[in-house]
């Protein structure tokens, strides 16, 4: 059952994120999973300071500001990188590894780097994505989706963003995600895990607070 808000059974939700390249990703996997429609994120909301100690907190914490703010359904992600030989690092801290207003380019030159002081030959990496839609009424539904792999030895490949040059995912025969097609890359990452996952819960939606999870 849709909520009531969504006038023939097509819900409404608004972008928290402003970063074209997540938004791309997302429009692209979450609209092949379910019937929705997404709005850009207003030009007046302000970005949401992602104060949290997990990737659920601050995909909340982005979900509920534009919900607050919109008044519309609000469609968020956190997404964190978690490598072995480095602790856990750089965790909910991925896109801000090099610093506040670091680029694609610095974050990976950051965790290469890091790496090559460590040293050995444990490259062993995941990715995690949680997904989230907050309500105005307050209800929520959340989605978790992962993939485990490896941190390539140099960058490879021109697709993607983020990360993508350096992750090479199990499952794809060596190639990194920016070596992948866009459908290929969905297939098996993260983010498409998540946001199928999400679709799904949200294409079953009957109560208040579902919630799913695609993991491996």
């Amino acid at each position: 059952m849709a909520p009531p808000d969504t006038p023939n059974g097509v819900l409404r939700l608004v972008l928290a994120t402003a970063n074209p390249d997540k938004a791309a990703e997302i429009s692209e996997i979450l609209t092949a999973a379910v019937a929705v429609e997404l709005v850009a994120r207003p030009d007046d909301v302000p970005e949401v300071d992602e104060t949290g100690d997990t990737l659920t907190e601050n995909a909340r914490l982005k979900a509920r500001a534009l919900a607050q703010a919109t008044g519309l359904a609000a469609v968020a992600d956190d997404t964190g990188l978690e490598v072995d030989a480095l602790g856990g690092a750089p965790g909910v801290w991925a896109a801000r590894y090099a610093g506040e207003g670091a680029t694609y380019a610095d974050n990976v030159a950051k965790l290469l780097a890091e790496l090559a002081v460590v040293g050995g030959s444990d490259r062993r990496a995941r990715f995690t994505t949680v997904a989230m839609v907050a309500f105005p009424d307050g209800t929520e539904v959340v989605a978790e989706g992962s993939v485990e792999g490896t941190i390539a030895g140099q960058a490879r490949g021109q697709a993607g963003f983020g990360y993508d040059p350096v992750f090479v995912p199990e499952g794809s025969g060596g190639r990194t995600f920016a070596e992948m097609s866009p459908a290929e890359k969905h297939a098996l990452s993260h983010r498409g895990r998540a946001f199928r996952a999400l679709g799904a819960a949200l294409a079953g939606r009957a109560g208040p607070e579902p919630s799913a999870t695609e993991a491996r």
